[in-house]
């Protein structure tokens, strides 16, 4: 009796946090490069890829940032702008000083991966969480 229970308990807790890391986002850093023409900074390529339903929480990148879609469809905003959906071949700028406050996977049944570049200070967090 004891081991079904420790059974039953496993998979609740799989169909619990399932669901959850389904939503995350992954990450693939493609090259990081010291731009010596710019003191202090670096070229930083990544690919993210959201899940269906996948978003990141608020943050901020203190970097110029260009996304270009590749897949699927993502929305984004950063304070004080509009909120775009963008498809294929789309492309979004962040400045070093705006939040972004949308970042999602416009779709619930379809993933979405993009390619970011980002131009930063090379002692600089690729991310900074907002509250």
């Amino acid at each position: 009796i004891m081991l079904r229970k420790k059974i039953i308990m496993v998979v609740l807790i799989f169909l619990i946090a399932a669901p959850l890391m389904a939503q995350e986002s992954k990450v693939t850093s493609l090259v990081s490069k010291d731009l010596r023409e710019f003191s202090g900074k670096e070229g930083l390529m990544i690919t993210v890829e959201y899940a269906p339903g996948g978003s990141d929480p608020v943050d901020r990148h203190d970097a110029h940032v260009f996304v270009y879609v590749l897949e699927g469809s993502i929305e984004m905003q950063v304070k004080g702008g509009k909120e775009v959906t963008l498809t294929p071949g789309q492309t979004f700028y962040e400045g070093p000083k705006d939040v972004h406050v949308v970042s999602r996977n416009a779709s619930r049944t379809n993933p979405a991966k993009f390619l970011v570049f980002f131009v930063k200070d090379k002692s600089a967090p690729v991310l900074v969480p907002v509250k």
